[in-house]
This record gives structure tokens, C-alpha cells and sequence, in this order.
């Protein structure tokens, strides 16, 4: 069985086909919100620590950590403040972290400081990436998300998709590093653009599952994006793609009818031992009135590409 073992300073997460899903609170990241990365060049971090501390509340597994604000160049500003969040956001809250980056240096910095076992995002399956992360993922003995694209950009072919994953997987090897460490992201295309890519992605991930036996991840409002009404799209595709096997996702646990989604796909596969975590959340739950529409726990972030490669992760 795989299991990807991510930790903090007090806490250990196990990302595994058995495991409750991976909830991985994608709101620390000033891609596409302004304000926040105004604020973040400003030293100005009251948005992320409360961002952080809501998503946790709200039953976010882990935290996605992402400094790559506008900058002349990031490969000198982006390591400093990265750090700087990492070191904010882990004496805050005790879940385990995702050091997002598409700079290497920020990467290797935040490795430094990071406590527990964190988990990188990401490699992609171009060689100058692959030569730069990996060595680095060897050397801390950390997880990496591996994202299926290369030097030639993202495929609409899910079986080329598929080849850049193994691809990863294969190199990664070669480094010494076991599958289990690999969580490969097989790129969720938006369904208001491409008819297929819920299927497509569907059959991705149960290959990826049963032919290389990793744990995979999405950053998965981007099946929404473009459409109205995202939150419903989302919340529909969630039990679905956990059903194919996927065992995480990058996406806002500030979402209720998202959470409730994964909770009850939790339930339904067994991985909710008793019903016990649905019952704690939910025995005193009261319905909104017909009509009223559902509360929020916080903003969502507006859309932007996602650097490094990975299609617009935005939340709806």
C-alpha cells in the first residue's frame, strides 16, 4: 500500500488509498489577489495568519505555502519571503506544510527552516527541473508533487500525461527516491473548455494508481473555472475523482459544500472509521432556510495561472 508520510514539528499525515482524502488549503498564495501581495512586500502578514488559521478551522489537512509574489526578480526576493511565511505560518498552526515555489532557491530555502517532513511543490518533467529538484528532494528526504507536463507544455492527451508521469517516476528512481515520495499531479482541465477532461482525468488517475502505485493530487477548482456556479461543479467532481482514487487536493476548505463533499466521500469509502469525523462535524449541523445562500468561512482568491507550469488553480 502507498503511503506518503508529510509532517509538522508535532504532527504526522499519511497521503494513502486507505487514508481520509488530503485536504491541502490552497489559500496562502498571492497568485492573482493584489492585495495580498501587496501586503506580503509590505511585511505585512495579518491575511496570512488569518488565512491559515481559518483553513485549519475549517479541516484543512494541510497548508500550501506560496511567496511568489510579482517581483523584478524572484530568484532574489522570492527565498526571503518565503522563508518568512513558513517560519510565520508553522509557529502558528501545527499541520503539516507544502512549500510551493517555481524557483529552486526558494525551495532549497525553505527546506531549510521547514520542520517535519514537508512536501514540495513541485517538479515538473522538464530536465533543467528535474536535475534541480530532485537532488534536492534526496538530500531533505521529503515528498515532491510532480506535475505532468514538460519542456513541450501541457498535453490535452491524457496518455501523454500519463508518459510524463512515469517519466518523473522513473528519474526519481534514478535519485533514489521511492515512489510513495512522488504525488503526481495529473493536471485537471477546466470541463467548460474540454467536454472530456472529467473522464480523462478520471481514467488518469486510476492508471496512475494501479500502473506506477502513487498518491496523486489536483489543484481542483480548475475543473470549474469559467463556469457559474463553480462551488456545485467542484463539490460534484470531488467524490467522483476521490472514487477513481485520487487521494489529495490543492483547493479552499473554506468552501462548506466542498468540505461536506469530501467528508461524505470519506464516509462512503470507508476511510471515516463509525462515521465518526461526519458526526463530529455535523451532529449539530442546522440547514440554511430554503433559499438563503450558504455562509462562507472566508473569500475565495481571485484566478491566475499557476507559476511553474501547472494550469490556473483558482478558487471558486
Amino acid at each position: 500500500m502507498t503511503r506518503t508520510i508529510v509532517a509538522s514539528a508535532t504532527k504526522e499525515i499519511i497521503i494513502g488509498f486507505d487514508q481520509p482524502f488530503c485536504v491541502i488549503g490552497e489559500r496562502i498564495n498571492p497568485t492573482g489577489r493584489k492585495k495580498l501581495a501587496a501586503e506580503m512586500v509590505a511585511g505585512n502578514f495579518d491575511t496570512v495568519k488569518s488565512d491559515a488559521l481559518a483553513q485549519v478551522a475549517a479541516g484543512a489537512t494541510m497548508l500550501d505555502i506560496n511567496a511568489g509574489v510579482t517581483a523584478v526578480d524572484p530568484n532574489e526576493t522570492e527565498p526571503p519571503l518565503l522563508v518568512k511565511t513558513l517560519e510565520m505560518v508553522q509557529e502558528l498552526v501545527d499541520v503539516p506544510l507544502s512549500i510551493d515555489s517555481s524557483v529552486t532557491a526558494a525551495i532549497e530555502a525553505g527546506l531549510q527552516v521547514a520542520k517535519g517532513r514537508p512536501l514540495v511543490n513541485s517538479v515538473t518533467g522538464e530536465e533543467e527541473k528535474l536535475e534541480a529538484i530532485l537532488p534536492l528532494i534526496k538530500k531533505y528526504n521529503v515528498p515532491v508533487v510532480a506535475i505532468s507536463n514538460d519542456e513541450t507544455g501541457i498535453s490535452e492527451d491524457p496518455d501523454v500525461r500519463f508518459e510524463v508521469a512515469k517519466k518523473i517516476v522513473e528519474r526519481a528512481a534514478d535519485f533514489g527516491i521511492k515512489p510513495e515520495d512522488i504525488v503526481v499531479d495529473p493536471l485537471v482541465m477546466p470541463i467548460g473548455a474540454m467536454g472530456t477532461a472529467g473522464d480523462q482525468v478520471f481514467k488518469l488517475v486510476r492508471r496512475l494508481r494501479e500502473e506506477l502505485k502513487v498518491n496523486t493530487t489536483c489543484g481542483l477548482s480548475n475543473i470549474s473555472f469559467g463556469l457559474p456556479h463553480r462551488h456545485g461543479i467542484n463539490a460534484a467532481f470531488i467524490p467522483m475523482v476521490i472514487g477513481a482514487g485520487m487521494t489529495s487536493a490543492i483547493m479552499n476548505p473554506c468552501r462548506p459544500q466542498e468540505m461536506e463533499a469530501v467528508h461524505g466521500a470519506n464516509v462512503l469509502n470507508g476511510t471515516d472509521a463509525n462515521c465518526q469525523n461526519w458526526i463530529m462535524n455535523y451532529r449539530d449541523h442546522k440547514p440554511a432556510a430554503p433559499g438563503a445562500p450558504a455562509a462562507d468561512v472566508a473569500p475565495a482568491a481571485t484566478g491566475g495561472r499557476r507559476r511553474g507550469g501547472r494550469a490556473a488553480r483558482t478558487s471558486a
